[in-house]
């Protein structure tokens, strides 16, 4: 199930912002693909702007840390 896509990535941080087509929240285990990446991860945490949350909805932009490096483009799906 698509979750959205990486709109910004923070090298530094090694953070991507996903603008989100569905809900998401810590626990959930998803998968980047394209633009370079394929590989799937575990969210420990989630930010909307800079606050932690448990849960996210459709609609929103949220910050989550990435195992790997991920490039604007990347498809974001739940598995």
């Amino acid at each position: 199930m698509k979750v959205g896509k990486v709109t910004h990535y923070y090298d530094n941080l090694g953070v991507a912002i996903v603008e989100l087509k569905t809900t998401l929240k810590v626990g959930d285990k998803v998968r980047f693909e394209g633009h370079g990446a394929d590989f799937e991860q575990n969210i420990d945490s989630l930010q909307i702007e800079h606050k932690q949350v448990e849960k996210a909805s459709k609609g929103e932009v949220v910050g989550l840390k990435t195992v790997k490096k991920v490039k604007e483009g990347t498809e974001v799906e739940k598995i």
